[in-house]
């Protein structure tokens, strides 16, 4: 019996009010896991089977390309499991694609074009996991990655902390004094913006650092460097000008490990759990709902907010020609415990009792190293 609570827990909880009584409210819990291993049961072989030369094949003709997974590449398969698969944002020698590699070192990685293209691709079997970005310690959040947590239906099973180190390419042949501009991600210039103006480069933004760097030796450009990982320096075959050219030292990006099932979480090492909630609008109501947490002794370790897309402006009610007056917000919750603690569930209980709106993401063991 306990392993089903846990497991329901762990998947996804809605709270719905009923109208006819506003103090109580009835709630839809739906364990993923349990009904994906009744819905699929044994058929999944057999579909591996069938269908995994085609999506082999598919895979093999892109990395030939050297270019990244487009939505068009997308097919309904699975992987044999002779090698997890692991989807990333980017191509080759992005800091994701390192990521990955640390979070499964044996893993194939498979390049993505965009986020949703790597969601859809664990979704649709191609892939096993994916590998995303979620915060950077100096950037802040990815939001639309918290967008794209509620609209799929993965679960969170891991998470990896990455330290970024930007490197300054170029060319062989080309030394600093001959660049007139740099080419990277919007957030790798930022990050670099004092080295940047000491050298008098004019900053380029492009879609991601390893990208930068691809075009650069792809056009052989001479006047041009690109701000990007020693990774992609080796793979694209470009000198580097300058190591560890990031203004602060302490740079460390967090990425999500996501895959179609939740895991079961234990108590034998620290774990993290990650929620997604909404609110009625009143006073003290977001208090009330982070106190159910401070109530038990358990540490929140991020909030975010973002707003709630179906329904993004809620009416004035002060009679003020019922005009808009103010955003109704989702709720990003991250704390350090796990869903097999009784006293986690006894928080998302309480929680329950007057959020519109819950899901548990998912709880995973907490990522110490920075390496």
């Amino acid at each position: 019996m306990a392993a089903f609570v846990i497991k329901s827990l762990v998947s996804q909880i809605t709270a719905k009010h009923s109208p006819s009584d506003h103090t109580s409210s009835r709630i839809e819990i739906k364990s993923a896991l349990i009904s994906v291993k009744r819905r699929c049961g044994s058929k999944i072989p057999v579909l591996a089977a069938s269908i995994h030369s085609e999506n082999d094949q598919s895979i093999e003709a892109q990395k030939k390309k050297n270019g990244p997974l487009s939505s068009s590449h997308l097919s309904n398969s699975v992987s044999n499991g002779s090698r997890l698969r692991v989807a990333y944002q980017g191509v080759r020698g992005a800091y994701s694609e390192s990521a990955a590699q640390k979070a499964y070192p044996n893993c194939e990685a498979v390049p993505c074009e965009q986020f949703d293209t790597a969601f859809e691709s664990v979704e649709r079997w191609l892939v096993d996991r994916a590998v995303l970005p979620i915060e950077n310690s100096l950037g802040g959040s990815i939001h639309r990655n918290y967008d794209l947590l509620l609209r799929h239906r993965l679960h969170i099973v891991g998470e990896v902390k990455y330290a970024v180190r930007h490197c300054l390419l170029a060319n062989h042949g080309v030394k600093v004094e001959d660049l007139k501009r740099v080419l990277s991600h919007p957030q790798a210039l930022a990050q670099c913006e004092n080295t940047l103006t000491k050298l008098g480069l004019v900053r380029e933004a492009v879609d991601d650092t390893a990208g930068a760097a691809k075009h650069v030796a792809l056009q052989k450009l001479e006047d041009t460097g690109a701000v990007a990982s020693s990774a992609a320096a080796s793979i694209y075959g470009l000198n580097i000008l300058a190591e560890d050219i990031q203004d602060d030292s302490d740079n460390v990006t967090r990425f999500l490990i996501l895959a179609r099932e939740p895991i079961i979480p234990g108590t034998d090492r620290p774990f993290k759990t990650s929620i997604v909630f909404s609110l009625e609008e009143g006073p003290g109501v977001l208090f009330k709902a982070l106190a159910v947490f401070a109530l038990r002794q358990i540490n929140l370790t991020k909030i975010e907010s973002r707003p709630l897309r179906k329904q993004p402006l809620r009416a004035s009610d002060d009679g003020n020609s019922g005009l808009p007056k103010y955003f109704d917000y989702l709720f990003y919750v991250d704390f350090e415990a796990s869903m097999a603690d009784e006293n986690a569930q006894n928080a998302l209980r309480h929680l329950k009792e007057f959020a519109t709106f819950l899901r548990v993401l998912g709880s995973y063991p907490v990522h110490t190293s920075m390496v």
